[in-house]
């Protein structure tokens, strides 16, 4: 089994260099755009085409990201940022924007496509999805447990990394529009702003929606084992002596020696280290923020980890032959797949000493201050002869710098014929969306006759509810759901087919094959952060019935896209903002404190509801409701009013209110439907 390679966060030419000195097998790194850490330095065209020469010289490679959501009028900047990539040569590009997996397909088949961490693969299902529609590597959620990786691995061929070391997101990843909502800073457009770090109370228990750094370098042999192929550092903000402490630790780790785990913690953590995750040990345990005494420590250690990568380290085994005769010398060196032959000056007969092969290899081995180190060394000389060693030094330098510059020589990737085409604006057929109801539980549901279709939790459909309601009812399927939750919904779900159920909804691409293998119609929701028209023909290729669109769109935007794909929004409801695994009120005041009606207040005093999954995962909604019962949305087909907690008269109020077109005098949000998001 190949050694899994170690993956280095890159976010400018310092963190580079040490990803690299301290034995990265691969770095990711941002281009000028579209990246989801945009306030990184980052690298333009001419520093990324160095920055993949450097890396390719000293053999390690180069991922590029383009991973955030894509809007219609960003799609020509887009497609200039795909050809400076592939421009580059660089290795692969990662991927959340199905518009952006669809050009770099089409455009350059060549250039490797990775699924970034915001497409939220988390089951067996959600790896399949991607690997069938094209990615060629998958990054595991965070939140997976050791036995729950080894599933998903076992289901897929393609290349599974999995992070190992540095920031938990509250979050799934993907599923949190917790900065977007709030301040206008998406994280899913690479402006997070971490508004989850601050101190949100559960309780008394303070930074409830912070978690502990992740630290996994002690599993590293189970992860391989597992089947994750490439173990990825997260840090792309961090520090160069952040990043070379992680690599060279995970180096070691990997080697299976020792490693300086003090330093590591020092250099930056949050409360110490966690595996809760990996260990399915999720608890109080796993919360942690970033105190003084954290920033202090780090102060201690940054200048002895920068000695780490100052210089160049040895990194590229390479085969020297050294020939001298009467008349000259020469020296090839091999790196097993490249060669160069230099040729030196006629040598001097001996008038003390001669050359010998031991002399020789002693002057030609010293490859200090290069990438390189001598594997293997062979030598023809004719008797009788000398050279001095400034000759053999210049020889070798000579050759290892031609060396280095073949093998840092970018090889741009070869252009097909595809352009994004402009979008021709979608119109619907209706005068009016239709209404849709989203309700939490199945004792809410009210206002029949006013809605077209009625989604429910899948566990709250029983038989005589879905004999009531037939084809109106649609089944939403868990936002996430991890594998070992899998095979139970999954039966669920089979039951409930074969007694009529027509449709799913889904939040996760996940549920497009969950569906399609059932036989299902497919209602794509707002999860899957469908922004532009480009993903919208996607899923529409893909043989969606629907799409509600990101409720991080302006209406201005949403009523721009094009493609025939039938479309909706969601126009009421207290948006979910984030998903967790790890319940915060679980971990801090327990279940039965709760009721499943808890909630969690931010340092403004303002309170959170917390809707629960039925005690696998929780949403954090939103404190104020999204309403926009008076707005014209016409040019869609549908709208949600998306119930979570409300009784049934506070439901019948508010479809009252949308189908006379009222403003409500309540509290609300109109969300980021009629403002700029960044």
């Amino acid at each position: 089994m190949p050694t899994p390679e170690i993956l280095a966060p890159v976010g400018g030419e310092e963190q580079l260099l040490a990803a690299v000195r301290c034995g990265a097998d691969a770095v990711y790194l941002g281009g000028q755009n579209f990246n989801a850490r945009r306030n990184a330095a980052n690298f333009a065209e001419t520093s990324l085409i160095d920055a993949v020469s450097y890396c390719h010289a000293r053999g390690a490679k180069v991922y590029v990201t383009v991973n955030t959501l894509v809007l219609d009028t960003e799609l020509p900047a887009l497609e200039e940022e795909a050809d400076r990539i592939a421009e580059a040569g660089t290795d692969a590009v990662i991927i959340q924007d199905m518009a952006v997996l669809r050009l770099f397909q089409r455009r350059y088949p060549t250039l490797k496509r990775f699924a970034s961490t915001q497409t939220a693969v988390h089951n067996v299902d959600g790896a399949r999805y991607l690997e069938s529609v094209g990615f060629d590597s998958i990054v595991l959620a965070r939140e997976l447990t050791l036995a729950e990786i080894q599933t998903i691995c076992a289901s897929v061929s393609i290349q599974k990394e999995a992070f190992i070391h540095g920031a938990h997101c509250m979050s799934v990843s993907g599923a949190c529009y917790l900065s977007a909502m709030l301040g206008g800073r998406s994280g899913n457009r690479g402006l997070c702003a971490q508004p989850c770090r601050l101190n949100w109370t559960s309780g008394d228990h303070p930074y409830a929606l912070s978690l502990k750094d992740m630290s996994l370098l002690p599993h590293l042999k189970e992860l391989a084992d597992a089947g994750v192929t490439s173990f990825k550092i997260e840090g792309r903000m961090k520090r160069p002596e952040y990043v070379a402490a992680a690599t060279a630790a995970c180096k070691l780790a990997l080697e299976g020696k020792p490693y300086d785990a003090e330093s590591l913690r020092a250099v930056f953590s949050r409360s110490g280290f966690t595996d809760g995750y990996l260990k399915g040990k999720r608890d109080g345990q796993m919360f942690g923020y970033r105190t003084k005494e954290d920033v202090t420590g780090a102060e201690s250690v940054l200048a002895s980890l920068a000695t780490l990568y100052r210089n160049e380290v040895p990194l590229v085994p390479v085969n020297l032959t050294f020939s001298l005769s009467e008349h000259a010398t020469t020296l090839t060196v091999s790196d097993g797949e490249r060669e160069i032959t230099v040729q030196g000056g006629a040598p001097e007969r001996a008038i003390h000493r001669a050359l010998d092969a031991e002399n020789a290899r002693k002057n030609l081995e010293k490859t200090g201050g290069t990438p390189f180190f001598v594997r293997s060394f062979q030598s023809e000389i004719a008797e009788g002869y000398t050279l001095p060693a400034s000759a053999l030094n210049a020889l070798r330098r000579a050759a290892l710098d031609a060396l280095l510059a073949l093998r840092g020589q970018t090889q741009p990737h070869k252009r097909e014929d595809f352009m994004i085409t402009a979008p021709a604006r979608y119109q619907s057929v209706l005068e009016k969306p239709a209404l849709w109801a989203r309700f939490y539980k199945k004792e809410q549901i009210a206002c029949e006759d006013a809605f077209e279709k009625m989604i429910l939790p899948a566990e709250e459909i029983d038989l005589d509810l879905l004999a009531q309601l037939g084809k109106k009812l649609i089944a939403q399927l868990p936002t996430v759901l991890f594998p070992e939750d899998e095979p139970a919904f999954g039966a669920k779900l089979v039951v409930l087919t074969n007694a009529g159920l027509s449709s799913v909804w889904a939040n996760n691409s996940y549920g497009i094959t969950l569906g399609r293998r059932l036989g299902l119609t497919v209602h794509g929701g707002y999860g899957l952060n469908s922004t532009n028209t480009e993903s919208v023909r996607f899923y529409e290729a893909e043989g969606l019935g629907s799409l509600t669109l990101s409720f991080e769109l302006s209406m201005s935007a949403i009523k721009s896209l094009g493609g025939t794909l039938p479309r909706g929004v969601v126009s009421y409801g207290y948006l979910p903002l984030m998903q967790l695994r790890n319940c915060p009120i679980k971990a801090s005041l327990g279940c039965a404190a709760c009721g499943q009606a808890g909630t969690l207040t931010d340092r403004m005093q303002v309170r959170f509801p917390v809707e629960c999954d039925h005690y696998r995962t929780v949403s954090l909604l939103n404190s104020v409701p999204l309403d926009i019962a008076e707005r014209n949305i016409r040019a869609l087909d549908h709208q949600i009013l998306y119930f979570t907690r409300e009784s049934q008269e506070e439901i019948e109020a508010v479809t009252a209110r949308f189908l006379s077109a009222e403003r409500t005098e309540e509290a609300h949000t109109t969300g980021l439907y009629y403002r700029t998001l960044l």
